[in-house]
C-alpha cells in the first residue's frame, strides 16, 4: 500500500507542475514544506512533553501535577507558553547582544537538525546521506557551542562557570559516544542511518547491549540531565549558563532540552531498536512513524526515570567515570566487536547473536569484577590511613573520689 504522505506529496507536486512552475522550483518548495511540517510536528510534541514531564515527575514524587487548566491539566503548557511570551525580555548590561540572542535559537536548531537524517518510516526521510552518523556527531556539537555562547555572552560569572563545565563535560562524554556509535556502523558496514536500520534483522540491543548502555549514559550526559546536570547546578551556580535569560529565550533552552531527550530516544531506537521497523511497517509505512515514536517515548521515559531517581554527582567523579571507565570500555567493545565480527563471519544468525551477546556479558562481568576489587582495595586503604579514635579520658569528679 502506498504511503499516504508520499501520495499527498505526489499530488501536490503534480498540482504545482500543472500551474506551470519549473520542476526545480517545485522540488525546492516541497523540500521547504517538508521541513516546515516536520519542525511544526516536533514543536507540537515538545509542548506535549512539558505536560508529560510534569505529570511523570509528579507521580514519582507522590503529587498530582498540572490538573487545573483543561482535562488532566492538558492546557497548562499553553498557559506556560503565553506566560513566557509576555514576560519582560531583559538583556544584561555588558552582554554581547548578538551572541547573547543567537544562543537560544542555536540550541534549538542543533536538536532539530538531527531529525533531518532520522528515517521516520521506509519512505519518510529528510536526507539519506551515506555519512549520517558523522552528520549527527557534527550537528550535535552546535548545542555545545550554543551553551558556551550563552555562558560567555551573558557577562555573568555564574553563567561563565556553567559554560566552562560544558566544555569539561559535554566534550569529554562525546569521546565514548563517538566510539560506541562506530559499533552499529561496523555491524551495518555503513554510516548511513537507513542502512543501519535495514541491517537490523535482529535489534542491535540484543547483539551489543553494552554499547546500548554506554550510548544511553553518554547521551544523558550530553543533554545535561541528572545525574550529569552540573551545567545548571542551582546549589552552586544558581542556574548555570542560562541564568541571565528570561521569557521565551529561556523557554527555548528549556524546550531544546526536552526535545533533545526525545531526540536521544529516537536516535537510540534507530541505532539499537530497529528504528521504524515493526509488524506491517513495510506494507503500511505510516505505521513506521508510530513504531519509531513509540520506541523513542519508551527511552524518553527511561531518561526521566533516571533523572528523577538518581542524585547529582560531583564533577570530579563524573569526569573520572568518563575517562577511567566509559572510554576504555567503549574502546574495548569496539575492538572486540570488530575482531569477533570478522572471525565469525558467515555463521548462522542465531549463532552470531549468541556469540556476540556472550562476549558482551563477559566484558561486563570483567568490568564489574575489576571495579569491585578496586572498591575493596580503596576501602581497605582508606580504613588503614584513618587514625583510630582514642577513647576519652575519664575525669574524676571533685568530691566523689
Amino acid at each position: 500500500m502506498a504511503d499516504p504522505l508520499t501520495g499527498i506529496a505526489n499530488w501536490l507536486e503534480n498540482l504545482l507542475l500543472g500551474w506551470g512552475l519549473a520542476e526545480g522550483f517545485v522540488t525546492f518548495l516541497l523540500a521547504v514544506l517538508g521541513v516546515l511540517i516536520l519542525v511544526v510536528f516536533l514543536l507540537v510534541i515538545d509542548i506535549i512533553l512539558v505536560w508529560v514531564e510534569r505529570k511523570v515527575v509528579a507521580r514519582f514524587q507522590d503529587r498530582l501535577g498540572p490538573n487545573r487548566l483543561g482535562p488532566f491539566g492538558l492546557i497548562q503548557p499553553v498557559a506556560d507558553i503565553i506566560k513566557l511570551m509576555i514576560k519582560e525580555d531583559i538583556t544584561p548590561i555588558g552582554a554581547d547582544k548578538l551572541l547573547y540572542n543567537l544562543a537560544p535559537p542555536f540550541a534549538m536548531a542543533a536538536v532539530l537538525l538531527i531529525w533531518a537524517v532520522i528515517p521516520l518510516s521506509s519512505s519518510v526521510l529528510g536526507a539519506d546521506i551515506n555519512v549520517g552518523v558523522l552528520y549527527i556527531v557534527a550537528v550535535g556539537s552546535i548545542g555545545t557551542l550554543a551553551i558556551i555562547l550563552a555562558g560567555w555572552a551573558s557577562n555573568n560569572k555564574y553563567s561563565l562557570l556553567g559554560a566552562f563545565r560544558t566544555v569539561a563535560q559535554m566534550i569529554s562524554y562525546e569521546v565514548p559516544m563517538v566510539i560506541v556509535l562506530l559499533v552499529p556502523v561496523l555491524l551495518a558496514n555503513s554510516m548511513g542511518i537507513s542502512d543501519i536500520v535495514n541491517s537490523q534483522g535482529v535489534w542491535n540491543i540484543f547483539i551489543i547491549p553494552l554499547g546500548a548502555i554506554i550510548l544511553l549514559i553518554t547521551a544523558i550526559a550530553e543533554i545535561g540531565r541528572t545525574p550529569f546536570d552540573l551545567l545548571e547546578a542551582e546549589s552552586e551556580i544558581v542556574a548555570g549558563f542560562h541564568i541571565e535569560y528570561t521569557g521565551m529565550k529561556f523557554g527555548l533552552f528549556y524546550a531544546a532540552e526536552l526535545l533533545h531527550a526525545l531526540t536521544v530516544g529516537a536516535l537510540f531506537a534507530t541505532l539499537f531498536l530497529g528504528g521504524w521497523r515493526g509488524p506491517y511497517a513495510d506494507q503500511f509505512p505510516i505505521l513506521g512513524v508510530f513504531y519509531l515514536f513509540l520506541k523513542a517515548f519508551i527511552i524518553y521515559y527511561v531518561i526521566m526515570w533516571i533523572k528523577y531517581t538518581l542524585p547529582r554527582i560531583r564533577i570530579d567523579h563524573m569526569l573520572n567515570f568518563n575517562w577511567k571507565i566509559l572510554t576504555p570500555v567503549a574502546l574495548t567493545l569496539l575492538i572486540v566487536t570488530a575482531v569477533t565480527d570478522k572471525l565469525i563471519e558467515g555463521v548462522s544468525p542465531v549463532l552470531y547473536v549468541a556469540i556476540m551477546l556472550i562476549i558482551n556479558v563477559v566484558i561486563a562481568w570483567v568490568i564489574v569484577t575489576i571495579l569491585r576489587n578496586y572498591t575493596k582495595s580503596e576501602r581497605k586503604r582508606v580504613g588503614e590511613e584513618r587514625p583510630v579514635a582514642q577513647p576519652p579520658m575519664e575525669t574524676p569528679i571533685s568530691g566523689l573520689d
